[in-house]
């Protein structure tokens, strides 16, 4: 299995959980890292799962691309499964010629990749016949790879997996004194990176709204990202800043998910949001965007709302109504949670894999 890094991000979450239950399954599992280690590489230690880092130190970093080559021929593995774009690129271009002792080729792509420029599409194309197979976390994933010219018949589906958060060390009311809020405030929760696709200054104009109505509403905006300065500039501008609260990245952020009211997601593409499905998971009603991924999650006024993209008052109303009614409140939440365990468990997750590789090792 190749990943780009080790970073406490959604893939990379995804990644360790999928080599940890593989491993379980017997299945003989070894991780190269490609650029960089980090929290995630003692968890996966720890589950007994050989980690290589080769510490790539450019875009295209000839030197890695060698040593990669290098360990697939030693190990000469069944199957080599790479995630993201350097990733997937990366285990692609080391293979380009090898024809004996080559490995079942599989790529993961984790999210719609509208980002992607010209030369990435391109390349994405021409590597397209040195792949065996290409794994989406969402039919929304998959379909994106097909409008980019990926055959359907070469593309299988397997969702996120999500493993409920482990209840916070602090109280509700420590949530707030750590967030500067008054005791017993109203908790909107987003989690994730302060980047152009989620769309925060959405949820900034939304919390704007709500706090006409409901002052004793905050928004706390979880994470870090590019966009922090400029958002806490739109936070001035639009007036909002009183209701909201940047708390940077927390090794914690999933936990607080249990002392909160609700949570937003506005994105514009997502490819299976980690944070929705552990917010939903957490019992948490949520309200989020009206993107293909999130269709998938949420079912619109069973197990929370869906406002249009970028519909700032349409986050307001139906936050609104889950603050004035705590039984429709609790009974979202429920329906929430029911469905993460019901179709999105970390073992339903392995057992597809596992039943991939065992078709594409037999073919």
């Amino acid at each position: 299995m190749i990943i780009p890094t080790l970073d406490q991000s959604g893939a990379e979450k995804q990644f360790c959980l999928l080599a940890e239950g593989l491993s379980i399954a017997g299945i003989d599992v070894e991780v190269v890292v490609l650029t960089r280690g980090g929290p995630l590489e003692q968890r996966l230690s720890e589950a007994g799962i050989p980690v290589t880092i080769l510490e790539k130190r450019f875009r295209f970093d000839l030197f890695v691309l060698r040593k990669l080559r290098k360990i697939i021929l030693d190990r000469s593995p069944d199957v080599a499964l790479s995630y993201l774009f350097a990733g997937n690129s990366s285990l692609r271009l080391a293979l380009l010629g090898i024809t004996r002792k080559r490995p079942k080729v599989l790529i993961s792509e984790r999210c719609v990749d509208s980002w992607k420029s010209r030369w990435q599409i391109a390349l994405d194309r021409y590597l397209q016949p040195f792949t065996d197979l290409l794994i989406a976390n969402s039919e929304s994933v998959a379909e994106y790879y097909q409008s980019k010219g990926f055959p359907a018949e070469k593309i299988r589906v397997v969702p996120n997996g999500v493993i409920v958060p482990e209840m916070s060390n602090l109280s509700q009311k420590e949530l707030c004194e750590a967030a500067n809020i008054p005791i017993g405030s109203r908790c909107i929760a987003y989690i994730g990176r302060l980047a152009p696709q989620k769309r925060l200054k959405d949820l900034l104009w939304a919390i704007q709204m709500l706090r006409l109505s409901h002052p004793d509403s905050y928004l706390l905006i979880i994470g870090e990202g590019p966009l922090k300065d400029e958002l806490l500039d739109y936070a001035r501008t639009t007036e909002a800043e009183t209701h909201v609260r940047f708390l940077g990245h927390r090794d914690d952020a999933s936990s607080l998910l249990h002392l909160v009211d609700a949570f937003w997601l506005g994105s514009e593409f997502e490819g299976m949001s980690n944070s929705l499905m552990e917010a939903m998971s957490c019992g948490k009603p949520v309200v989020v965007s009206d993107i293909p991924s999130n269709r998938e999650l949420v079912e619109h006024g069973v197990s929370g709302w869906i406002a249009n993209l970028g519909d700032s008052a349409g986050f307001t109303q139906y936050t609104v109504r889950l603050l004035e009614d705590a039984k429709l409140s609790e009974q979202i939440g429920h329906a929430a949670q029911k469905r993460m365990a019901d179709h999105f468990s970390i073992q339903a997750m392995v057992d597809t894999t596992e039943s991939i590789l065992n078709e594409i090792t037999e073919a």
